[in-house]
Order: C-alpha cells, then sequence, then structure tokens
C-alpha cells in the first residue's frame, strides 16, 4: 500500500480516535516543578487496525505499533496502571500553516499536534489536562439536556 492510498483511507475514517494520559513519575529532575501526577503527558491513536502509542520522550519521539488488537481496552489498561487519561478526542483534519511552530518541542506540543490544535499556548501537562478536560465536559453538556448552575436562575427572557 502506497502512502497516498493510507492517507486517503485515514482521509474518510471516523473512526480515529485519539486518548491523552498523564503521568506522574518522572526521571527527570527539573520535571518534578510540574504539578505531581501531571509531569509527563503521551497519547494512543486508535483506528480500524488497532493502536499506535506516541510517546514524546525527553531526547527521542517514540512511535510504535502496539501488537494488542482494535478491541483492547488500552485506557482502561492505563486508568489501572495509574494514569489519568482523557478521551476519546477526532484528531482535526491537516491544515496548513503560514509559520512554524513557536513553541519548545515538549510532551505537551506533541499531543497537541496529534489532536490538530495550533495556537494554544499550554506549557505545562496539568494545563494541557485542564483545557482537555473543559472540552470534554462541554461536548458532554451539548450532547446532553445539561442543566447548569444559573439555568434555574437566569430571568425570563419575558420579564
Amino acid at each position: 500500500m502506497t502512502a497516498e492510498e493510507r492517507r486517503a483511507r485515514t482521509r474518510g475514517s471516523a473512526t480515529e480516535e485519539v486518548w491523552i494520559a498523564f503521568a506522574g513519575r518522572s526521571e527527570m529532575p527539573w520535571l518534578r516543578l510540574f504539578r505531581p501526577g501531571f509531569r509527563h503527558c503521551f497519547a494512543a491513536l486508535a483506528d480500524a487496525e488497532g493502536w499506535t502509542l506516541v510517546d514524546p520522550l525527553s531526547g527521542r519521539l517514540v512511535v510504535q505499533r502496539l501488537a494488542v488488537p482494535r478491541g483492547f481496552d488500552l485506557p482502561g489498561f492505563w486508568r489501572r496502571a495509574g494514569f489519568r487519561v482523557l478521551g476519546p478526542f477526532a484528531p482535526a483534519p491537516p491544515s496548513p500553516s503560514r509559520l512554524p511552530p513557536l513553541l519548545p518541542a515538549t510532551c505537551v506540543t506533541a499531543c497537541l499536534a496529534l489532536l490538530g490544535r495550533r495556537g494554544r499556548f499550554l506549557l505545562s501537562p496539568y494545563a494541557l489536562y485542564r483545557t482537555l478536560s473543559a472540552e470534554l465536559r462541554a461536548s458532554a453538556c451539548r450532547a446532553s439536556a445539561c442543566i447548569g448552575k444559573n439555568t434555574l436562575t437566569r430571568p425570563s427572557p419575558s420579564g
């Protein structure tokens, strides 16, 4: 299969999901400055054929196809291992950019790139966690009849 055939096949794929995991352990001493539980983040992309792990480590980027079936509950496995996991997210379609990214290459910027998010000034895994958590809550609220704190106290339009 050529690269163009693979791109055409994944372009129309609505089954792609991105899951982001957050880890608290760190082997790099300077990462201990970050909030405990949020010192590193990494991602997995689920497609029709299985799981691909994207783990931006210090000094290298690990992209690995996992030898588990698509039905394997990787996010559940990560949760049982003690990670905080957010998802699923649909990756954004590719879009051209006039400027190169101006942020340093970190685990956070790698996860944002995998999600297709640009223009976000997030520096720590915890900031990414808060942002993505808020997006998940907002999308869940839109999907269901969500009654917010101010819904019942808002003045009526007629009065």
